[in-house]
């Protein structure tokens, strides 16, 4: 059950980044080494399950595997024809119900027992290997453990100690491990710890998930530290793991950039985007589904980019393309020196097949650009944009938020939840009592939406719940009107692009930790056996210093990400990747973040971000990676974070109905402390 010792550390040969370490373990270290000469055939089946197939497909294209001599790729689950004539690989989780075989986790004991005792299966099998690897690379920085319910799992009501609660806990766990298994990475553990209680408040289960799961993933670390060959015995990394109440407006704000902004405004089932194009018979136009990944230089390039800066790269490079090449400029006709359609780049295609691709690449942006601005045109984003990011800086309040529910009554619902979302997330005191039976009035909104707001404004840090001097509780909002300005403006750089000025909190954190300043006692540490010396070792102290000197922490946040596209200020994809793979042997040891309960697109741009300001490795880990869309329809569900109690609605809501409840079991899912508590939450 071993692993053969490849060169994935960030310490030696050429660097590699995470995922491309993802791709060649699976393309070489299990595909290639199934090659052996006494092979049946030249080609192998590959069969895989519902998980590894994901695991293969974020790694790997069919064309890398057919490479490794796989022809055929099968569903262990489906019913299939069978070939004696060819090896089989199989690449599956392990278990009862499962040749080279590869496990995507570690093998139980018993397994390994049973299958060891079976003789009529012991003599068929080529190879049984724990590949340790069951994360799903989703970029060249990010991975998710596939948790996507991990919120309902996790931090619902009566799940602790249940077998869902269990298992979402122990696959994430293991899923976490596998990624420092596949990098030969033994990480520095910290995890976001509960905020300090005096003697009068009560701990919840809810508080103390970071540290179970922290907990999870070094017991996964200490067998590896005894079961893989060559595997790191001292820290070479560090791995700092949150939950999603450590910034809970990152999911729901509009974020500007490129890539953000096709998730959030776009119809798109993950990455893929639905393209028309002209039918080659003059007919309707065709609807063609194309990825936007990182095999698309165009999109590369620009998924970081501020719209605005996306939409004049494309627009430059639309001319250069007209100006450099001489068949185009003869297919642009007398139209030349005029704005180049989508259209005519469509029709240029089939006109010059030699062109086609890189035509096609640049029409497929310019008509997502084009569409992205005609709706923040129509819905009128600019305006509600400016307002959001004012509130979070603590340049709006109230009283504008008011006004623009009065003015723009025009606004969509959604985008009006979103901003009443944010305002309680900051001001949550200003929906006590029947002020928020009046904000829904006034937003126009329906009892599933405002049931989204009051999962946001009980997210986090927004009630204390204290024992009484009766052995009752009382539940008091924070009634001091609180400034909120968490994210604040760095000063030093000048603003190049309007809606650039939010930051997510994991930026500050990261940087913190990087230069050895992140609160010990905030955020604890598993390796140090002794929590009370701040949570550090002193391992650790020696790696904060042996970490190159990085570029100013104060600098103005977004203005260095949405800078003109003549400045290359190192932090757009395709000049991270130029200068990691430059200037390898000046980066420093790899930062894991893992958030429970998902993550945003404006986190993973962060980490790119500080991978080069840094000179660190930045790698985003999430059960899930969330837009906006799928954050509220999750925040709406009276199934949802913190479905709404029918006593407050009816003591907050006066003349309002309240939710019918019966035959219906409300989870009241929270990220929670304990002054977050519902009253009928506290159960003694």
């Amino acid at each position: 059950m071993s692993m053969s010792d490849s060169d994935s550390s960030s310490h030696g040969g050429d660097y590699k980044n995470f995922r491309q370490i993802s791709r060649d373990r699976l393309l070489h270290e299990m595909l290639r080494s199934a090659k052996t000469g006494d092979s049946k055939s030249t080609w192998k089946v590959l069969i895989m399950d519902k998980v590894t197939v994901k695991v293969m497909s974020y790694s790997c294209k069919m064309a890398d595997i057919t490479e490794e001599g796989v022809s055929l790729v099968e569903d262990l689950y489906r019913r299939r024809q069978p070939l004696p004539s060819m090896d089989a690989i199989y690449f599956i989780q392990p278990s009862k119900e499962k040749a080279f075989v590869f496990f995507s986790s570690p093998i139980p004991k018993e397994l390994v027992n049973q299958i060891k005792n079976d003789t009529s299966v012991l003599p068929r099998i080529g190879a049984l290997r724990e590949m340790n690897l069951e994360y799903f690379a989703i970029d060249s920085q990010g991975f998710i453990t596939d948790n996507e319910r991990a919120l309902e799992e996790l931090f619902g009501d009566n799940v602790e100690n249940s077998r869902i609660y269990d298992a979402c806990l122990n696959t994430m766990a293991t899923r976490i491990a596998s990624v420092f298994a596949s990098l030969r990475e033994f990480p520095c553990v910290r995890y976001r710890a509960p905020k300090d209680l005096d003697a009068s408040t009560m701990t919840t289960f809810r508080d103390l998930i970071p540290t179970k799961l922290a907990a999870a993933v070094w017991n996964c670390l200490t067998k590896y530290k005894t079961t893989i060959p060559n595997y790191p015995q001292t820290e070479t990394c560090e791995l700092l793991i949150l939950d999603r109440s450590v910034d809970q407006i990152a999911p729901v704000i509009h974020e500007w950039t490129y890539d953000a902004m096709c998730h959030d405004l776009l119809n798109m089932d993950g990455n893929k985007y639905v393209h028309e194009v002209p039918s080659k018979t003059g007919g309707q136009p065709e609807k063609k589904d194309v990825l936007l990944e990182d095999h698309d230089p165009v999109w590369l390039e620009l998924r970081h980019a501020h719209i605005a800066d996306a939409s004049e790269r494309l627009h430059e490079k639309m001319t250069n393309f007209i100006s450099k090449n001489k068949a185009a400029q003869i297919q642009h006709g007398s139209r030349d020196g005029s704005e180049l359609s989508t259209r005519d780049l469509q029709k240029m295609v089939q006109a010059l097949p030699q062109y086609s691709e890189q035509i096609d690449k640049l029409s497929l942006h310019v008509e997502i650009a084009g569409k992205i601005n005609r709706i923040i045109r129509e819905l009128g984003l600019r305006e509600l944009g400016q307002l959001e990011q004012d509130l979070v800086f603590g340049d709006a309040g109230t009283k504008e938020v008011i006004n623009f529910l009065r003015t723009k009554q025009d606004a969509t619902p959604e985008n009006k939840l979103r901003l009443l979302m944010i305002y309680a997330a900051l001001y949550p005191e200003k929906f006590e009592g029947d002020k928020g039976l009046k904000l829904m009035q006034l937003a126009r909104i329906s009892s599933d939406d405002m049931n989204a707001v009051n999962n946001m404004r009980l997210l986090e840090g927004s009630s204390n719940t204290k024992k009484t001097s009766t052995g009752g509780f009382s539940l008091k909002f924070d009634v001091q009107k609180r400034k909120h300005a968490a994210r604040k403006d760095r000063t030093g750089e000048e603003e190049t692009w309007q809606l650039s000025r939010f930051y997510p909190m994991i930026e500050e954190l990261i940087e913190k930790l990087s230069k050895g300043e992140l609160p010990k006692n905030e955020y604890l540490c598993m390796n140090d056996p002794s929590p009370t010396v701040h949570g550090t070792t002193q391992g650790a102290s020696i790696r904060t210093s042996q970490v190159p000197a990085a570029h100013s922490m104060r600098s103005r946040r977004t203005a260095t990400w949405a800078r003109p596209r003549g400045s290359d200020d190192g932090y757009s994809s395709d000049s991270i990747l130029r200068h990691v793979s430059s200037d390898f042997k000046k980066m420093g040891q790899r930062i894991f973040v893992f958030i429970i309960g998902g993550a945003t697109r404006s986190e993973l741009r962060v980490c790119h971000k500080l991978t080069t300001k840094l000179k660190r490795e930045i790698v985003l880990g999430s059960s899930s990676i969330d837009d906006p869309p799928q954050f509220m329809t999750f925040l709406q569900a009276k199934e949802g974070l913190v479905a709404i109690n029918v006593e407050i609605w009816a003591s907050q809501m006066p003349g309002v109905a309240a939710p019918d409840v019966s035959g219906c079991a409300l989870q009241k899912l929270k990220l929670l402390t304990a002054q977050e508590l519902l009253l009928d939450d506290l159960r003694i």
